[in-house]
């Protein structure tokens, strides 16, 4: 496949975490690659302690209480929200409202990194996604 570097979708990092059957096989299969770099945003971590804390993610509750330390465990690289992935976030002419995919797809594309989510509203952006 060739080395290459994914961002993971939130969901995508906790299904990872879980062993979910949900999670794609090819998705699965480019995490275990050693030659990839995996990389889990800053904003993945806000929005799983955003979404335990409101009672989205109650299955998620170890991973909540100290996401830097699992992103460390998975052996996952933290990827932090800068000036210009804030400004792309907020800049992009899509009409896609969630503010966590948003800057996901921003860093995907600053990082030129491939976002890996089975979100297909993600295709919107102009970004490379693994979804499958």
């Amino acid at each position: 496949m060739g080395k290459m570097t994914l961002l993971l979708d939130t969901h995508v990092f906790l299904w990872w975490l879980f062993d979910d059957s949900r999670l794609p096989a090819d998705i699965r299969r480019a995490v275990e690659d050693a030659d990839n770099a995996v990389l889990i945003s800053a904003a993945s971590v806000w929005e799983i302690t955003t979404k335990f804390r409101l009672g989205k993610l109650p299955e998620a509750a170890a991973v909540a209480k100290n996401v830097p330390l699992w992103i460390e465990k998975a052996g996952f690289a933290p990827l932090a929200v800068s000036p210009a992935h804030a400004q792309l976030a907020g800049a992009w002419e899509q009409a896609h409202r969630d503010p966590f995919d948003r800057m996901l797809a921003a860093q995907a594309k600053l990082e030129q990194a491939v976002l890996a989510t089975v979100d297909d509203a993600l295709a919107a952006f102009p970004i490379q996604i693994m979804n499958r």
